[in-house]
């Protein structure tokens, strides 16, 4: 039977708006459920297969990014369309340099989001451009930290009566890292700068009026360029040359700083990750040092090491110097508690927590929360 080319139109006229109006639910339904996605590589997993599928995405081109929040029907067009503010429209261009240089920092795609690679925007696909904030260190804030003993000695020779210390206090820590120039003179380095800050509050020590005991600040200068270099049990991903200056800003007896160059190393497999880091201090003359043994307790280099499995995170750090015997090992682990926000517990023990304790040894345990953002 021959349909009526009237009837077929009004017939596709009707059938359009529920069609498209399916098609949009569908797509926010497939948004909703990556946005509360708790772990971040999770999310970011989910958001890139959605990019493949979804037809509106895919008009705005392979590397385009849609936002987080959209309407229905035109909002979700609108939308795609346009590149987040943040996020270039397209990679930046391949670096020139050599095939043997390309060959060894260009990271082939693969079936699951690395993490490193996110984070530090090894390969082009992952490029944020400039001047946006990314992820450093943990940022937590513990509730209650209880240390065994508390380093008082500081303070006597700075006040009359000095601060008996709590053994409880609240302990906070804000890391984040900013890109200044991608792909720097055409090749695959990238140059950040990152921040961190960590602070020792006694919020529960009222008879004293609740003083921040210790605030450490530690900016730096970051170069790093992808490697690719498959060692079998690890796929080694990144290396970072950097120039690092922390302190705690502080005056007289009571002042710690020092400045080092390090160089670090990154490689993970699967979901586990560990990086590296050998450190030269600067800041060696002993006139005007108020710290000039820190390495003794510090050391020349740190480990750090994660495992991530359905939303937790085990990690742990490890510093020695071997000559003195001194060192430290912290451990972490965050659990999902709601989307960007995990519980957390903290365990210490060694030297150097902070500055002002970077030669008096100690055990700590805390919990709190973490923010990955």
């Amino acid at each position: 039977m021959r349909v009526p080319p009237k009837t077929t139109l009004l017939l596709t006229l009707g059938i359009a708006p529920v069609l498209a109006l399916a098609q949009a639910s569908d797509l926010e339904l497939r948004l909703e459920r990556c946005a509360v996605l708790g772990d971040a590589s999770a999310r970011l997993a989910c958001y890139d297969g959605l990019s493949k599928t979804a037809p509106t995405v895919q008009a705005a081109g392979e590397n385009a990014v849609a936002p987080l929040a959209v309407g229905a029907g035109d909002k979700v067009a609108e939308a795609a369309d346009a590149p987040a503010r943040t996020q270039p429209s397209a990679p930046p261009p391949e670096p020139n340099v050599s095939p043997k240089v390309a060959a060894l920092t260009t990271i082939p795609p693969e079936d699951t989001v690395s993490r490193m690679v996110q984070e530090w925007e090894l390969d082009r696909s992952a490029k944020r451009g400039v001047f946006n904030f990314r992820p450093h260190h943990d940022t937590y804030l513990l509730l209650a930290n209880y240390s065994t003993s508390s380093n008082d000695a500081p303070f006597k020779d700075f006040t009359p009566a000095g601060i008996k210390s709590k053994h409880v206090e609240l302990t906070y820590q804000i890391s984040f890292k900013m890109k200044l120039i991608e792909q720097l003179m055409s090749s695959p380095v990238d140059l950040w700068f990152g921040y961190t800050q960590n602070s020792f509050w006694q919020a529960y020590n009222r008879a004293a009026s609740s003083p921040f005991r210790e605030t450490n600040y530690q900016p730096e200068l970051m170069l790093t360029t992808p490697l690719a270099l498959d060692l079998g049990v690890l796929d080694v991903r990144y290396l970072t040359l950097a120039l690092n200056h922390q302190s705690n800003g502080q005056t007289s007896t009571l002042s710690r700083s020092w400045n080092r160059i390090y160089a670090e190393v990154g490689a993970e497999k699967g979901k586990f990750g560990v990086s590296f880091r050998l450190w030269k201090r600067l800041d060696n003359a002993r006139s005007d040092n108020d710290n000039i043994d820190i390495t003794d307790f510090m050391g020349h280099g740190d480990v750090r090491a994660t495992y991530r499995f359905d939303g937790h995170e085990l990690s742990v750090m490890g510093r020695r110097n071997f000559s003195t015997r001194h060192g430290a090992l912290q451990f972490g682990w965050a659990f999902p508690v709601a989307a960007n926000l995990k519980g957390y517990v903290q365990g210490f023990t060694g030297y150097g927590q902070s500055l002002i304790d970077y030669n008096y040894s100690q055990k700590s345990l805390g919990a709190g929360f973490l923010v990955n953002f």
